[in-house]
């Protein structure tokens, strides 16, 4: 099926990328002016981290020599073999001298404390905050990407200084953070920076939370899940040719890491972003939702989030909310227990309901929660355990 999208493509001349309009690529200037505005904002109320001389370099992981030089990247599906000197996709490691390195290790661009709620957790630690970080660089190209200022800059674009995964975790107990969430940019690219985190915030009693694409290998999948408490997946598509196009990846990766952290008992919630005309087929959310019930049960939340134009998908309007509504109808009818809506304001379809009795055992309004009827993990009317974790501290 045609849709906008493709008399966008070919629309996009010479003259479009001159310009920097919608649609065109982006000028650098108005790019790293971009990139500017939106560390700035990131890094509100939270101090400045140390630069200059001695910082670390951080030798990568899941990698592998394939000789000449050349190192092949095993961390995520793009398996980039990269020369000396070259970088992979994502932009952010590189060959050194035949080694491949971490160019974002200890390199917050973007820290700030948010409700867990933003992110978005709905069964972890209701009401509480998360302390919240990226570095640069992402392994996808979504044309829609709500974040492009961090994705797709370059750790040169950027005067990023160092915090290691001690000073994260103390940054994040001195704002009373209930857990550490690695979100904004892509976290899978800074996996050795996470992965360390993780490990010392779990040291000292705060959860990790993990907002990712699942790009990812299978291996790092396996390793992350031994050390965080959460992860959030952005499910794009439940459509390969979409993946490839739209987001620069591929389905069945995604689909196998959902698999791996549901098989890891790892938390997990899902985001689908219905983007009008692209994803948003009855019978693509149908399948789509049979799948999770077959393959990760009916305990997985899953969020239906609006789509609004931005970056390089801008001819396309919003989402209309019944077409949310629609996609929530049919994955709980197909047997889904929580199912929420996002981005539309639609206090009804944030809220949580008891599987067992039907009432409303959390009531949000937009990242707020404004009540509660549970205790313990239960629910106050009848008794039966809500899934979740809905507690602080480590266990």
């Amino acid at each position: 099926m045609k849709t906008s999208l493709d008399k966008e493509e070919k629309g996009a001349g010479p003259a479009d990328r001159k310009s920097g309009g919608p649609g065109s690529a982006l000028s650098r200037r108005r790019f790293l002016a971009g990139s500017a505005a939106m560390i700035a904002m990131g890094m509100a109320g939270i101090p400045p981290v140390r630069s200059g001389p001695g910082v670390p370099r951080r030798e990568a992981s899941f990698c592998s020599g394939p000789g000449g030089g050349a190192v092949q990247c095993l961390l995520c599906p793009h398996s980039c073999t990269i020369p000396p000197g070259g970088r992979g996709k994502c932009g952010v490691r590189e060959n050194v001298d035949g080694s491949l390195y971490s160019l974002v290790y200890g390199r917050p661009c973007s820290m700030h404390l948010d409700p867990i709620e933003k992110k978005p957790f709905f069964h972890v630690m209701p009401g509480t905050s998360a302390f919240s970080l990226s570095t640069v660089g992402c392994n996808m190209t979504c044309r829609f990407c709500q974040n492009w200022q961090i994705s797709r800059a370059k750790p040169e674009d950027i005067e990023a200084g160092y915090a290691g995964p001690d000073e994260i975790v103390e940054r994040a107990l001195s704002v009373s953070a209930g857990s550490i969430a690695f979100t904004y940019g892509e976290p899978v690219v800074f996996f050795e920076y996470m992965y360390d985190i993780a490990c010392a915030a779990r040291e000292k009693g705060l959860r990790s939370l993990v907002v990712t694409n699942g790009y990812c290998s299978i291996e790092a999948i396996k390793k992350l899940c031994g050390r965080v408490d959460a992860v959030k997946i952005d499910l794009k598509a439940f459509d390969d040719a979409y993946y490839k196009r739209i987001c620069g990846g591929s389905l069945k990766p995604v689909l196998d890491s959902l698999v791996e952290v549901r098989k890891a008992g790892v938390w997990l919630e899902i985001v689908y972003l219905v983007v009008p005309t692209l994803n948003d087929g009855r019978g693509e959310i149908g399948a789509m939702s049979r799948w999770i019930i077959s393959e990760l049960g009916p305990d997985v939340p899953v969020h239906f989030s609006r789509f609004f134009p931005q970056y390089r998908l801008t001819n396309l309007p919003p989402t209309p909310v019944s077409s949310l509504e629609a996609a929530r109808k049919i994955c709980i009818g197909e047997g889904a227990r929580y199912v929420y809506i996002g981005n539309a304001a639609l206090a009804e379809a944030e809220s949580t309901y008891c599987h067992a009795c039907g009432r409303m055992i959390i009531s949000r309004k937009g990242h707020m929660v404004t009540g509660t009827e549970m205790s313990g993990g239960k629910c106050n009317h009848c008794g039966a355990v809500i899934p979740g974790i809905w507690r602080e501290g480590k266990g």
